[in-house]
């Protein structure tokens, strides 16, 4: 995704809470995604999403 760079420890909470909200999106929509590749995926698309939010919000201010 474009944008500034926020740096490695930004990167690594963005990753962390990227996780929680892909695992959260994943079980209330019923997707089960299990072993490492499905955790990565998990992790990926919240992560993704985080950053889109933050983006939008960062536009409006």
């Amino acid at each position: 995704m474009k944008g500034g760079r926020l740096g490695l420890p930004m990167n690594i909470i963005v990753g962390i809470i990227g996780a929680v909200i892909g695992g959260y999106l994943f079980g209330l929509l019923g997707i089960a995604a299990g072993g490492l590749i499905g955790s990565l995926v998990t992790a990926v698309v919240g992560a993704v999403l985080l950053l889109y939010v933050v983006s939008l919000i960062k536009k409006s201010t």
